[in-house]
């Protein structure tokens, strides 16, 4: 049986968000200025939003206002791979950070597909 976390900290798809998002700032601020009004600010902006809607969903009481946050957090994760990928696409950033950075981002992605059937998964069980 799946056990909820008490605290938002303890939610595993927060934890690798965070992460992810200190990953992104630091590429972000190694870009020139230019790129980053033309690409940068769009790709922190995503990166930061997915762990702001993870924990937004975290605070609320009923699994389909959880899971809309979820599905907005997973949108704004597909925004930064899109973003990450062009950076690396035009070598803008390291390969180095490229890949080490996508695949966690693809980690999260099914992590957060998986939160998503466990928070619908928990409401049905509730009702029976």
């Amino acid at each position: 049986m799946y056990n909820a976390p008490v605290d938002l900290c303890d939610l595993e798809i927060y934890a690798l968000s965070k992460e992810i998002s200190h990953a992104g700032w630091e590429i972000y601020g190694r870009l020139d200025w230019r790129i980053k009004k033309v690409i940068g600010d769009q790709f922190i902006s995503a990166m930061d939003s997915v762990g702001a809607n993870i924990a937004e969903g975290f605070g609320r009481f009923h699994f389909a206002d959880k899971n809309r946050f979820n599905y907005n957090a997973r949108g704004s994760l597909s925004e930064s791979l899109h973003w990450l990928d062009l950076l690396f696409e035009r070598n803008l950033i390291e390969k180095s950070d490229y890949y080490a950075l996508s695949p966690k981002m693809k980690r999260l992605m099914v992590k957060i597909n998986n939160y998503i059937t466990v928070t619908k998964e928990q409401n049905s069980k509730k009702w029976q």
